[in-house]
C-alpha cells in the first residue's frame, strides 16, 4: 500500500475511533477490514499508531476498545524518580496490580548484571502499574537477598522498590539505563492486557549503591501513549 492510501486509512480509522464512546468496542477486525477495503495485516499496522498514543486498547480474546483521554505522566530522565513520586507531583493517581514477589536463582543474565555467582538466591518483584485504572507499565526488579528479601516489602507496597530502599535509608547514587523499543512477550502482553508483539518502550536499568555495588537489576515496560519522557542536554562546545 502506498503512503497516501495508508495515510487515508489512518484518517478513516481516526474518524471511526473519534465517533466511538470511550469504553466501547470497535467493530471486529474482519468487519473493519471489509469496511475499509484493506487486509487485516494492513489494518493492524495502521491501528498500532493509535495504540501507541493510548487511544485504543486491544484485549486478547475480547476485541479492540476505545480508551479516550489518556492521563500522561511526564518526566525528565536526568534524575531517577519512581512512577509513584511522579504521579503524586503531577496530581495523578496510580495503583498496583498483579504484584508477585518470589525467589529465583541467578541465571547467566542476572548473574552478570548483578555481578553475583550463578545460582545466587535473588528476590524478584513483578507488578503492573495502573493509571486511571488502565495498565500503563509492567515493572520487574531483581535484587540480591541481602539487599531485599521476599518478605521485606510492606503490606501496602506502593509499587516502587526504589522508594522503599530510599525510605529505608539505603545510600544509592546512580542508575544506568539502556532504553529501547521492544515487542511485548506473551507474559508481558497478558499482564498489560495488550496483544503479543505490541510495541513498548523498555528501560533495562542497574541501580548502584554508594559503594559502587549493583543492588537492583530491573526491566520496565511502558505503553508509549501513557508516558512522555524527555531529557535536557547542554550543547557541545557551548
Amino acid at each position: 500500500m502506498s503512503q497516501f492510501p495508508f495515510q487515508r486509512l489512518q484518517t478513516e480509522l481516526a474518524v471511526i475511533i473519534s465517533h466511538t464512546p470511550p469504553g466501547e468496542r470497535l467493530p471486529s477486525e474482519p468487519v473493519l477490514s471489509r469496511q475499509l477495503g484493506v487486509s487485516r495485516a494492513t489494518l493492524r499496522e495502521a491501528m498500532r499508531a493509535f495504540e501507541t498514543q493510548g487511544l485504543i486498547r486491544r484485549r486478547q480474546g475480547a476485541g479492540t476498545f476505545v480508551v479516550g483521554q489518556v492521563p500522561i505522566l511526564e518526566s525528565g530522565l536526568e534524575v531517577l524518580e519512581s512512577l509513584e513520586t511522579l504521579a503524586k507531583r503531577q496530581n495523578k493517581s496510580i495503583a498496583v496490580r498483579y504484584l508477585h514477589i518470589d525467589e529465583i536463582l541467578a541465571d547467566r543474565e542476572t548473574a552478570e548484571a548483578l555481578n553475583v555467582p550463578l545460582g545466587t538466591p535473588l528476590t524478584r518483584v513483578q507488578r503492573v502499574i495502573l493509571t486511571d485504572n488502565r495498565p500503563a507499565a509492567y515493572l520487574i526488579d531483581i535484587l540480591p537477598q541481602d539487599v531485599l528479601r521476599p518478605g521485606d516489602l510492606p503490606e501496602r507496597f506502593g509499587g516502587s522498590v526504589l522508594d522503599y530502599l530510599l525510605q529505608r535509608g539505603d545510600a544509592l547514587t546512580i542508575s544506568r539505563a539502556d532504553i529501547s523499543a521492544t515487542n511485548a512477550t506473551t507474559e508481558v502482553a497478558r499482564a498489560m492486557e495488550i496483544q503479543r508483539d505490541d510495541v513498548l518502550l523498555k528501560f533495562t536499568s542497574r541501580l548502584y549503591s554508594a559503594s559502587g555495588r549493583i543492588v537492583d537489576y530491573s526491566h520496565s515496560y511502558f505503553l508509549p501513549g501513557y508516558f512522555h519522557f524527555h531529557i535536557v542536554r547542554k550543547v557541545g562546545g557551548a
